[in-house]
């Protein structure tokens, strides 16, 4: 692969093999051991990561969706919908890695302020996936937890009650739990835990100077799933957008500057990777 990449770096300054260069790379034999290539890589990787310590929960921020589209000259509804059947595959990853915990950063509560032609499309994509996830014979197979987070009272009435629906249909799975995070914002999370403690104290249920962490845990969205061990946003920003700002305290946070329709196996296993080096650094 390098003396590959040592050629086209002089092929580019000699205008005969570049030629030559751009006749290989349209060439279907190319492609065929370009992809024999990723395939071996991906494998070895794959085998190395299944020898270190998995994580237990990756929350993903899935973004690049508008980016990708535009970059390859679509609409951005276009963007989603390939960002959708990238979930499929994460999916796929984690339970074969044995990852039982994966959070998808789907909506967050500022996605609201975007153009309303963009948010009704968003809607319609959410209201197709919640549907498409009830019916999906894997997620019953693999008996697949669903738990839709969020504000669910600032959706459409339609929706708040599909996800309501398809979380009552998978409450009892034990397997995996997928957490989708729908209307929703780390900051308005915290609030409304905040809130509802302030009421059980003025019901005498509990008394100030006795709340733990662990209790405080139990008011949020998130209460009944573990903390992330591993966050990962794709597109290469590299902030976390008000998501899960309570649970990432002891999480690792990787970056990754691939958008996300286009993030591959080889991106995600580099992410668990890194994830395990960094444990092993620091002993923990």
């Amino acid at each position: 692969m390098k003396q590959l990449q040592k050629i086209e770096r002089y092929a580019t300054k000699n205008d005969v093999l570049r030629n030559i260069l751009i006749f290989i790379y349209k060439s279907k034999l190319y492609h065929f051991i370009r992809s024999r290539i990723d395939e071996l890589q991906v494998y070895k990787l794959l085998e190395q990561v299944k020898k270190g310590p998995i994580p237990k929960h990756i929350a993903i921020i899935m973004d690049g969706n508008r980016r990708f589209a535009k970059d390859v000259g679509l609409k951005p509804e276009a963007g989603h919908i390939f960002g959708r059947d990238k979930i499929e595959e994460t999916l796929d990853w984690c339970m074969e890695l044995g990852i039982k915990n994966l959070t998808l950063y789907a909506f967050s509560t500022e996605n609201f302020n975007r153009k309303p032609e963009e948010v009704e499309e968003l809607m319609n994509l959410c209201r197709r996936e919640l549907q498409r996830a009830s019916e999906d014979k894997r997620i019953h197979k693999n008996r697949i937890k669903i738990n839709v987070i969020g504000h669910l009272e600032s959706l459409p009435q339609d929706i708040q009650k599909a996800a309501k629906d398809l979380m009552e249909k998978t409450k009892d799975y034990n397997n995996y739990s997928l957490n989708i995070a729908l209307a929703y914002g780390g900051r308005e999370e915290i609030l409304q835990a905040i809130r509802k403690i302030a009421e059980d104290v003025e019901k005498g249920e509990i008394k100030p100077e006795e709340i733990t962490e662990e209790d405080f845990s139990k008011y949020l969205y998130t209460k009944d799933i573990p903390d992330p061990d591993l966050i990962l946003r794709t597109s290469g920003e590299e902030r976390i957008s008000n998501f899960l700002l309570w649970q990432l305290a002891y999480s690792e946070l990787y970056f990754s500057d691939v958008y996300w329709p286009a993030f591959q196996k080889k991106d995600f296993l580099k992410a668990i990777s890194t994830y395990q080096q960094r444990k092993r650094r620091f002993g923990r």
